[in-house]
């Protein structure tokens, strides 16, 4: 049975590259609120390459957990780029993986602090730094969500392959 949920090939490819890499990813969510490491933890073998999620949807959890500076959400607050950079390299270093892949932004129907629903910013941190892109997705809450998912294990595949993984 496959998941309701995604389309679990680029799932599923996403964790056989990281296997075969042997490295690891771990994720910092905030609109998507643990759905990321949800679908990858769908996939069968993900045990060997998903360290864990941490699931930061309220603003004051970005810090606590995932050890954003204060000054970076007072100063650009939840839906950011700078946000979600350090959410991934927060993942990564808190939970000890390879990777980390960070998501903040407004799955709607109503903006926050002035970004419209369908702002998302994702972030992966590897070795090779932390990088952020701004992503503009249509559609309902669900689809929002769901796309910032598919959004990230694409991204993710593609640092992959970048890095020679």
């Amino acid at each position: 049975m496959t998941d309701p949920l995604v389309d679990q090939v680029p799932a599923r490819e996403l964790v056989a590259r990281l296997r075969v890499a042997g490295q690891t990813v771990a994720t910092a969510e905030s609109l998507t609120a643990g759905l990321l490491a949800a679908t990858l933890a769908g996939v069968p073998g993900a045990s060997t390459v998903l360290r864990g999620g941490l699931v930061v949807y309220a603003t004051d959890l970005k810090a606590e957990l995932a050890g954003v500076d204060p000054a970076v959400l007072a100063a650009d607050g939840p839906v950011a780029a700078s946000t979600a950079e350090q959410l991934a390299a927060g993942a990564r270093l808190r939970c000890g993986a390879d990777w980390g892949i960070g998501l903040t932004g407004v799955a709607g129907p109503d903006p926050q602090a002035g970004s419209p629903a369908g702002t998302v910013f994702l972030a992966i941190s590897g070795a090779d730094g932390t990088h952020a892109a701004r992503l503009n997705i249509a559609g309902d809450r669900w689809a929002v969500r769901m796309g910032s998912v598919a959004a990230a294990i694409e991204a993710m595949r593609t640092r992959l392959a970048a890095a020679g993984a």
